[in-house]
């Protein structure tokens, strides 16, 4: 990728901000309502450690569904694969992220993959720890670590907003704790995964992020291993697959990285070997994933040749 600079950024940034007015930011969670719909702001970050930004890239977002690929990295390095695929599958699914039909359909009633909200309750039902703030901890170090950012925190009023409202959240649960799948208590799994979604970053944050992914969970400045590569390579997988909601499929034609984006309006991007990609556009489509975001991406991809395939 060779985006010059800052400006050149801008331009698109610019470019792409008038198709905010096409979606709408998410109202079922309250405190997202907050956000502005016209709001557009992405950063790129290097794995030689230096980046471009543009927009108000100080605003920060909540991870949301991209706290997924997070946690999935780190239950599979605390489980292991096999343990993890016994209890989640790796099928995309044609549904929305919040939907229970498949979990009364499928034999046996597991969650078909990571990245819808059954299987990433099942992922962070399976995080080590004694209890809940132990767990979140051991979340919150490694995101820290990733990023190299111990200001990252979780906004509380978010977490309280999705905690109170999370009735769905609780029913895929309860379904999943029928079948076997977790056999924890339901509100502690709730309150740990609302926390989890509610942790808050900025766009550079997540382009770091996205960054170690790219480069196979190596993170260059400091030499160290951060995730293990096969590990990297398998949440890489999945959000190409299933990353972008029910429009993966669509998404991998027109921009062609690994992304995975959340309701809150980010999305982070791995370019595969060369970089990470942190964007917030808090207007979403019908789907859930944000619309300027997507056509910026789309943007970029052809102007930068992005695409993996």
């Amino acid at each position: 990728m060779n985006c010059q600079s800052s400006e050149e950024l801008q331009a698109l940034v610019d470019e792409c901000r008038v198709y905010a007015k096409q979606g709408k930011v998410a109202d079922y969670i309250p405190a997202l309502k907050k956000a502005k719909q016209d709001d557009l702001s992405i950063s790129i970050f290097y794995p030689d450690g230096h980046g471009f930004s543009a927009g108000d890239c100080h605003q920060s977002m909540t991870l949301q569904s991209i706290s997924k690929v997070i946690s999935l990295a780190l239950a599979i390095m605390d489980r292991g694969a096999e343990y993890v695929f016994e209890r989640v599958g790796q099928e995309p699914t044609g549904d929305p992220f919040n939907s229970i039909a498949k979990l009364e359909t499928n034999k046996p009633s597991k969650p078909l993959n990571p990245m819808i909200n059954a299987g990433a309750l099942a992922v962070t039902h399976m995080i080590k720890g004694a209890n809940i703030e132990e767990r979140l901890l051991r979340l919150m170090t490694f995101i820290h670590d990733i990023t190299r950012n111990d200001q990252i925190k979780v906004n509380e009023e978010v977490a309280s907003s999705e905690f109170k409202t999370a009735n769905l959240n609780r029913s895929l649960c309860y379904f999943l704790k029928q079948h076997n799948v977790i056999d924890e208590n339901v509100e502690d799994l709730i309150n740990l995964y609302t926390k989890q979604c509610a942790i808050e970053v900025t766009c550079m944050d997540l382009a770091k992020i996205g960054c170690v992914l790219a480069m196979d969970g190596f993170e260059m400045s400091t030499g160290r291993q951060i995730i293990p590569k096969d590990i990297a390579r398998i949440c890489k997988t999945f959000m190409v697959t299933c990353g972008m909601y029910n429009a993966s499929g669509e998404f991998a034609i027109k921009v062609g990285i690994p992304a995975k984006s959340g309701v809150s309006g980010g999305i982070m991007g791995a370019v595969p070997g060369k970089c990470g990609i942190g964007l917030f556009g808090p207007s979403l489509d019908e789907k859930g994933n944000s619309i300027a975001g997507i056509k910026l991406l789309e943007k970029m991809s052809h102007k930068y040749s992005l695409s993996m395939f």
